[in-house]
């Protein structure tokens, strides 16, 4: 049983490279987001960084998704968020925050497969609009985030390698 990969010896300083570029980018998002009041968006853009840095080259990095699958998300967030502050909606007997999360992560789950935007993270940021404070500058920052994944990854993909 190998516990390090065989392709890491012979590709340490792509490896090392990739995972600092996935480091920059999350340290520019959590310089602008909070990462305890915007965690979920803050864990979304983190498992996008990976998807981005460590498979540059497969179908599932390719900007449609990425940035389509968070104008979803975004949008469906919003949507799902406002909903819960309409008066009549807001007596549920259940946890409002929980019905209109999960409804958040269907929607944009149905949104993204009838686009062909499929990317997960993006259920996530749904979810973290309706759940956490939402606030224009989360939405922004969240789009922004992505978007600078895909400019960064597009400008460096020529030296990118797929390391899983």
């Amino acid at each position: 049983m190998r516990i390090i990969d065989p392709k890491f010896r012979k590709q340490a300083p792509r490896y090392v490279l990739q995972c600092t570029l996935a480091m920059a980018c999350m340290l520019t998002v959590l310089s602008v987001l909070d990462m305890v009041t915007d965690a979920v968006i803050v864990a979304s853009l983190g498992a996008s960084s990976f998807i981005v840095f460590s498979l540059p080259h497969d179908p599932v990095s390719r900007t449609r998704l990425l940035v389509g699958g968070y104008i979803v998300g975004c949008a469906m967030g919003t949507l799902c968020y406002w909903l819960m502050q309409w008066a009549p909606l807001a007596n549920l007997p259940l946890n409002a925050g929980a019905v209109y999360g999960a409804l958040a992560v269907g929607l944009t789950m149905f949104g993204m497969v009838v686009t062909n935007t499929e990317h997960p993270p993006s259920a996530g940021v749904a979810l973290g609009l309706v759940v956490q404070q939402w606030s224009w500058l989360v939405v922004l920052t969240a789009l922004l985030g992505i978007v600078f994944l895909v400019i960064l990854r597009a400008l460096l993909r020529p030296v990118l390698i797929r390391l899983t």
